[in-house]
C-alpha cells in the first residue's frame, strides 16, 4: 500500500525541507512562493514532486496536491511536521487492519498550549467531535478522497478571509458524505513550534473567526457547541479575555 505526503508549504528549498520532514515516501509538495515551477527529485528512493506556485491559502495548495495524487493513501502535511521512522509502514498497517476505514486519524506530537487533541483508542469520529483535528492527522484513501468530491474550503485556513478550520470543515463533509473515518492510537510524527502565519492570540479575531466556523459546521447548534468549547478550554482560551465576551463574539454574525 503506497502512502504519498500531500505538503502545503511556503517559501521552502526543496533538500533543505525534506531533510527536515524526514521524509520516507512519496511526496507532492505545493511550495507558495514567488515562482511557478517543477522539481521531480528522487529522495532515498521515494519519488518527490516539487511545486512552486505563487498563490496563496493553504487550502488552495492542498487543492492542488489533491489533483496531483497519485498513492493509494493520502497523508496530508505541514512545512513545520517531522516524521517518525516507519511512518509509513504504521499507516498501512492500520489501513490493512481496517478494511472499512475510507480515512484514519493519526496522533501528530505538539506543545501542550497548542494541543487540540490526542487519541488514545480505535474508533469512530463522530460529527460531534470532528472540529478538533488537524489536516495533518488526516490519512485518506485516494479512491474515497477522489469519488467524494470534497477539497479543502478557500474561505478558511491560513492565508484565506478566516484564519483556520479548513480542515474541520474537510472533515465533516466527507462523512456527511457517508465515508467512514476512524481514529488510531498511533504516533507518526510531531510538530516543530514556530510562528503561525494566521493566529496571533486569543483575541477578538480569533474568536469572531471560530464562530463563522461553528455556524459552518454545526448549524443550529452553533450556539451550544460554541459554549461548550469555550467551557472545556477556558482555562487557555479565556486568560485574558472573559468567557462571556468571548462567547458573544462567536455568536455575533457578520454584517
Amino acid at each position: 500500500m503506497r502512502v504519498q505526503v500531500l505538503a502545503s508549504v511556503m517559501n521552502e528549498e526543496p533538500a533543505a525541507l525534506l531533510e527536515r520532514m524526514r521524509l520516507e515516501s512519496d511526496a507532492v509538495i505545493i511550495n507558495q512562493c514567488h515562482r511557478l515551477g517543477l522539481e521531480n527529485i528522487t529522495y532515498k528512493g521515494h519519488q518527490v514532486q516539487f511545486f512552486s506556485f505563487p498563490d496563496r491559502g493553504v487550502g488552495r495548495s492542498r487543492n492542488e496536491a489533491i489533483l496531483r495524487a497519485e498513492g493509494d493513501i493520502c497523508l496530508f502535511s505541514d512545512a513545520d511536521i517531522v516524521y517518525e521512522p516507519g511512518y509509513a509502514e504504521k499507516i498501512s498497517a492500520e489501513f490493512e487492519r481496517n478494511p472499512h476505514a475510507d480515512m484514519i486519524l493519526f496522533n501528530i506530537t505538539v506543545e501542550e498550549s497548542r494541543r487540540t487533541y490526542h487519541i488514545t483508542r480505535r474508533g469512530r469520529v463522530r460529527w460531534y467531535n470532528c472540529g478538533r483535528y488537524g489536516a495533518v492527522s488526516f490519512a485518506i484513501r485516494r479512491e474515497s478522497l477522489l469519488s467524494s468530491g470534497v477539497t479543502f474550503s478557500l474561505l478558511f485556513g491560513g492565508g484565506a478571509r478566516y484564519g483556520s478550520g479548513e480542515d474541520s470543515l474537510f472533515l465533516k463533509e466527507f462523512m456527511d458524505k457517508g465515508y467512514a473515518v476512524y481514529m488510531a492510537p498511533v504516533t507518526i510524527g510531531r510538530e516543530e513550534a514556530g510562528e503561525s502565519t494566521w493566529f496571533s492570540g486569543y483575541d477578538e479575531k480569533f474568536f469572531r473567526d471560530k464562530g463563522v466556523l461553528y455556524r459552518y459546521l454545526y448549524g443550529r447548534l452553533a450556539r451550544a457547541m460554541a459554549l461548550r468549547f469555550l467551557l472545556a478550554h477556558r482555562h487557555r482560551l479565556c486568560a485574558e479575555v472573559p468567557l462571556g465576551q468571548a462567547y458573544r463574539w462567536m455568536c455575533q454574525k457578520e454584517t
